[in-house]
C-alpha cells in the first residue's frame, strides 16, 4: 500500500525539480536562480529519503546529511557572494 504512495511521491519531486531548473537557467535574477539551487538541493534530499524508505535501508543517511549540509553551505556562500561581492573576506593590509 505505501509503495505506490512513495513511487507517486518520487514522481512528484521528479516534476518539481524540473521547475526548480527552469527557474535555475532562466531566472530573472541571482537571488532567484539561487532560491532554486537550494529547493534543487532540498528536493534531491527528499527523493533520496524516499529511496532509503523504499529499499528498507539506513544505509542512505549520511548521504542525506552530506546533502543537506552542502545545500546549506552552498546557498550561504553564493548569498555572501551576492551581498558582499567576494566569499571570503580579505581585510586590509595594515599590518605590512
Amino acid at each position: 500500500m505505501i509503495k505506490p504512495l512513495l513511487m507517486i511521491a518520487l514522481a512528484l519531486l521528479a516534476l518539481a525539480i524540473t521547475g526548480s531548473m527552469y527557474r535555475l537557467l532562466k531566472g530573472p535574477s541571482i537571488p532567484d536562480r539561487i532560491a532554486a539551487l537550494d529547493m534543487i538541493g532540498v528536493l534531491i534530499l527528499s527523493m533520496v529519503a524516499i529511496i532509503g524508505l523504499l529499499l528498507g535501508t539506513r544505509a542512505y543517511y549520511d548521504l542525506i546529511l552530506v546533502i543537506g549540509i552542502v545545500t546549506f553551505v552552498g546557498t550561504t556562500a553564493f548569498a555572501r557572494y551576492i551581498e558582499r561581492g567576494g566569499v571570503f573576506d580579505v581585510g586590509d593590509d595594515k599590518d605590512s
